[in-house]
C-alpha cells in the first residue's frame, strides 16, 4: 500500500491538469453538441462551425448560423422563420464577480457578464423570403447574470446591436446605408426602444431611385387598440430633390397593409426634373411648389386617394427660343378663388412580379382634376426589361390657353378651354405621340412685333410701315403625331384665322393644313406646311407644299386661288369707280428670302363671263385723250368673255400687271367686240412706303396725345 499510494496520488494530480487541457482542446468539438442538445424542442437552432479553443480574449468561430421561429399570434396567419448568419466571429467575455458573506471569497454569489461579439459580416433573411439584411463589421453586446441565490440561474438583462451603413433588400428594391440602434432589455420588457431609423438611399434593379434620406422613429412597443399595427413617427424623406414628410406610416400585420400621407414641403420648382436645366438668366421655370399624397401600400398595390399638388401665384414654366430669348411662359400659380394646379388625384398601381422578382409596373386607373378640368389615363403596363409602355391620356375642359403668356417680339392673350385624346407610347428614353387629337372651342389674339431701332420723329413719318402683324384665330383643332426619332407633324383646322397689319386686313375661313417639323435631320430648320386650304373672299386658297427654312428665312411655294370674286379683289385695293361681276382663278409663284417676297409669271383668268363697270366722270372723259376716252367709254358697260392677267414682282417692289380683256358694250359702237389691253408698272412697295406715311403721322401723334394725358 505504501508503494502505490504515492503512485496514486501522483496520477489523481496529473489527471487535474490534463482533464482541463482535454476539455480545452475538446471544447470545439463538444461545445456544439452539447449546444444542439440543449436546443432540442426550441423555437430556435443554432449551428457553430470553425470553432476555437478559448482563450483569455475569448473564443472565435468561422460561422454561426442561427434560427427562429416565433410562435404565431393573432396578427399573423404564418409562421415566418427568421435566420442569422455570423461570418468570421469572435466572442469576448467580461465577467464582473460579486461575493456575499457566506461565499468565503470562494464562490461567487452573481456573475454579471457582458458578452461582446464581432464579426466580419451579418446577414439576416426570412422564410418565406420577405427581406434579407446584411451588415458589415457588426457589434452585439450583451448582458447577463448568473446566481447561485436559489440554485444556479442565468438571466439575460440586455442586447444592443447599432446598425451602421447597413443594407436591406427585397426582390429588386434594396436600401442602403441603413442606420438603427437595436435596444432590448429585460427593464424595458424586451421591447425594442423608440430610436431614429434612417436609410440613405434606395435602389431599384440596380439603379439609384429618386428616394433618399429616410428618417423615422421607430420602436417595437405597440398600441394596445391597434396591437397588430407598428408605426413609424416623424418620417421624412427626400423625393428627387423635394422635401416630404409624414405623420406618421402604419403597417397592419395581419392586413399587411402600410398607409401614410405624404406632405411635400414647398420648394422652387426648378429645382424639380425636367426643369433644372435652365440657368440664373434663363430659368426653365420659376415659383414654388408643395403638394400631399394619401398613400396604401397592400397586396403589391399602391393606392393614392385624393392627393393634391398647389403652387404659388405665379408660378410658371418658361419657353426659350435657340437664342436663349423667352417666347412664351405656361401659368401654374393657383388663381385666388379659382382652379388649382392638381387635386383629386387618384390612381391605383400594381407592382407586378415574376419568379418572386419585380417584373413591372400596371397602371389600372389615374384621374385628377387639372386647371378646372379633368385628366385620366387608360390603364397601361410599364416592363422594365423592354421599358415599353402604352397609354392615352384623356383631356376633358382643361382651362389651359388663358394661362398662356407670350414674350418678347410676341403679345397677346388666348382663351378657352382644351379637351381631346393623346395616344403616348414611351420606348425606353423616347416618347411617340399618335394622332393626338386636341380641340377648343376658344381661340387668341397673337401679335407679331418686330423690334424697331430708336428714331427721330422726322424718321418715323417717312420710314416704312409699321410690320406689326396681328393674327387672331377660333376655335383650334388638331391631331398631332409624334415619332420616336423627334419628328412633328400636326394637322391644323381653324374656324377663321385673320391676319391684321397697317396695309389691311385679311380673314381666312376654316383654314386647314398639315405643319412638319425636325423630320430632316440634316436640316432641322425646315418647316413645312402641306395640304394647306381656307376660305378667302367667298372664293378658296390652297398651298400644296411649301418648305421654310427658318436659319435661312427662305422658302418657295405657289398659291393656288379659286372662285375669288372680282369685286372683292378690286374692293381689296380700295378702288371706288370699278364695278365688276364674275369670279377668277390661278397660281401665283411666289419666293421669300428675308421677310422680301417675289412673284414670278403669277396669272389669273376669268372662270366664266362677267361685266366690268368704270364710272368715269365727265372731268376725267374730258381731259383724257381719244384713246384713254375710248377706253372709258368701253368700260363703261363692258361685258366681257375673256379676262387674263399676268402678275410679277422683284423683290425690290418692282411689279408689272398685265390684263388682256376681250367681250362688247351694247352701248358702246353697237356693241362690237373689242379686245383691251391694259399694262400697270408700279413699284409696290414704294406705294405702300407712301399709304403708311398718314398712318405713321396718327400713330405719332396718338402717341403725343398719350403722354399728354399721363402730364
Amino acid at each position: 500500500m505504501k508503494k502505490w499510494l504515492p503512485g496514486t496520488l501522483v496520477f489523481l494530480l496529473l489527471l487535474l491538469v490534463l482533464l482541463p487541457v482535454a476539455a480545452w482542446f475538446s471544447f470545439p468539438f463538444v461545445a456544439p453538441l452539447l449546444l444542439s442538445r440543449a436546443l432540442e424542442g426550441k423555437p430556435f437552432r443554432i449551428e457553430l462551425s470553425g470553432l476555437t479553443s478559448p482563450g483569455l480574449s475569448g473564443l472565435g468561430f468561422r460561422q454561426l448560423k442561427a434560427s427562429f421561429t416565433p410562435p404565431p399570434d393573432g396578427c399573423s396567419d404564418e409562421p415566418i422563420t427568421f435566420t442569422l448568419s455570423l461570418i468570421n466571429g469572435r466572442l469576448s467575455f467580461h465577467p464582473v464577480l460579486s461575493y456575499g458573506p457566506a461565499s468565503w471569497g470562494i464562490m461567487p454569489d452573481n456573475v454579471d457578464t457582458e458578452i461582446t461579439l464581432l464579426a466580419d459580416s451579418l446577414s439576416l433573411g426570412t422564410n418565406p423570403e420577405l427581406f434579407v439584411f446584411s451588415d458589415r463589421t457588426p457589434q452585439l453586446t450583451a448582458r447577463i447574470t448568473a446566481s447561485r441565490s436559489r440554485g444556479l440561474s442565468i438571466k439575460p438583462l440586455s442586447l444592443s446591436y447599432p446598425v451602421i451603413d447597413g443594407k436591406a433588400g427585397r426582390e429588386k428594391l434594396r436600401l442602403e446605408g441603413v442606420n438603427y440602434r437595436v435596444q432590448l432589455s429585460e427593464a424595458g420588457k424586451w421591447q425594442q426602444a423608440v430610436d431614429t431609423l434612417r436609410v440613405a438611399a434606395l435602389y431599384s434593379d440596380g439603379a439609384a431611385s429618386p428616394v433618399s434620406n429616410f428618417k423615422a422613429l421607430f420602436g417595437s412597443k405597440r398600441d394596445p387598440l391597434n396591437p397588430c399595427t407598428l408605426t413609424l413617427s416623424n418620417c421624412s424623406v427626400d423625393l428627387f430633390e423635394w422635401q416630404a414628410s409624414s405623420q406618421k406610416i402604419d403597417y397592419n400585420l395581419k392586413d399587411k397593409k402600410t398607409r401614410f400621407t405624404l406632405s411635400l414641403a414647398e420648394i422652387p420648382l426648378s429645382q424639380l426634373p425636367g426643369f433644372d436645366r435652365g440657368g440664373s438668366k434663363t430659368p426653365a421655370a420659376s415659383g414654388m411648389v408643395s403638394g400631399s399624397l394619401p398613400i396604401e401600400f397592400q397586396d403589391s398595390t399602391i393606392t393614392v386617394r385624393n392627393a393634391a399638388l398647389a403652387a404659388t401665384k405665379g408660378s410658371r414654366i418658361i419657353f426659350y427660343s435657340k437664342e436663349k430669348r423667352a417666347l412664351f411662359s405656361f401659368d401654374i400659380g393657383d388663381a385666388k378663388g379659382g382652379d388649382k394646379l392638381l387635386h383629386e388625384l387618384n390612381a391605383t398601381i400594381k407592382l407586378n412580379s415574376s419568379n418572386k422578382k419585380l417584373s413591372g409596373l400596371a397602371i389600372r386607373s389615374m384621374s385628377a382634376m387639372l386647371l378646372g378640368g379633368k385628366i385620366s389615363s387608360t390603364p397601361f403596363s410599364f416592363d422594365p426589361s423592354t421599358r415599353i409602355s402604352r397609354f392615352t391620356i384623356k383631356l376633358n375642359n382643361i382651362k389651359a390657353l388663358e394661362r398662356v403668356k407670350l414674350h418678347g417680339d410676341f403679345k397677346g392673350s388666348l382663351s378657352g378651354s382644351i379637351s381631346g385624346v393623346v395616344p403616348i407610347t414611351i420606348d425606353k428614353s423616347r416618347f411617340a405621340v399618335n394622332n393626338a387629337r386636341l380641340h377648343s372651342s376658344g381661340g387668341g389674339k397673337v401679335t407679331i412685333a418686330t423690334p424697331r431701332k430708336k428714331q427721330t420723329t422726322q424718321e418715323r413719318i417717312f420710314s416704312s410701315a409699321n410690320s406689326d402683324a396681328t393674327y387672331t384665330f377660333t376655335e383650334p383643332d388638331i391631331l398631332l403625331t409624334r415619332t420616336l426619332d423627334g419628328s412633328l407633324a400636326i394637322r391644323f383646322k381653324l374656324s377663321r384665322l385673320g391676319r391684321k397689319t397697317s396695309s389691311g386686313e385679311l380673314l381666312l375661313i376654316a383654314p386647314l393644313g398639315t405643319i412638319t417639323l425636325w423630320k430632316n435631320r440634316l436640316h432641322p430648320d425646315i418647316v413645312s406646311l402641306t395640304d394647306f386650304s381656307s376660305g378667302l373672299l367667298d372664293g378658296s386658297l390652297s398651298i400644296a407644299r411649301v418648305d421654310y427654312d427658318m436659319a435661312k428665312k427662305s422658302a418657295e411655294t405657289t398659291l393656288h386661288v379659286n372662285n375669288i370674286p372680282l369685286q372683292k379683289l378690286l374692293d381689296l385695293q380700295g378702288t371706288k369707280k370699278i364695278f365688276a361681276t364674275g369670279t377668277i382663278k390661278g397660281d401665283i409663284p411666289i419666293a421669300l428670302k428675308n421677310e422680301l417676297f417675289e412673284i414670278r409669271n403669277g396669272g389669273m383668268n376669268a372662270e366664266q363671263n362677267g361685266q366690268i363697270i368704270y364710272a368715269s366722270t365727265a372731268e376725267e372723259r374730258a381731259a383724257a385723250n381719244q384713246g384713254l376716252r375710248t377706253t372709258y367709254e368701253a368700260l363703261s358697260n363692258f361685258l366681257y368673255v375673256h379676262l387674263n392677267s399676268s402678275l410679277s414682282m422683284t423683290p425690290d417692289g418692282k411689279s408689272v400687271i398685265a390684263v388682256q380683256l376681250k367681250g362688247s358694250n351694247p352701248d358702246f359702237q353697237n356693241g362690237r367686240a373689242v379686245e383691251l389691253n391694259l399694262n400697270v408698272e408700279q413699284n409696290l412697295l414704294e406705294l405702300m412706303r407712301s399709304l403708311s406715311i398718314s398712318s405713321n403721322v396718327e400713330e405719332i401723334i396718338s402717341e403725343k396725345a398719350l403722354q399728354m394725358q399721363k402730364k
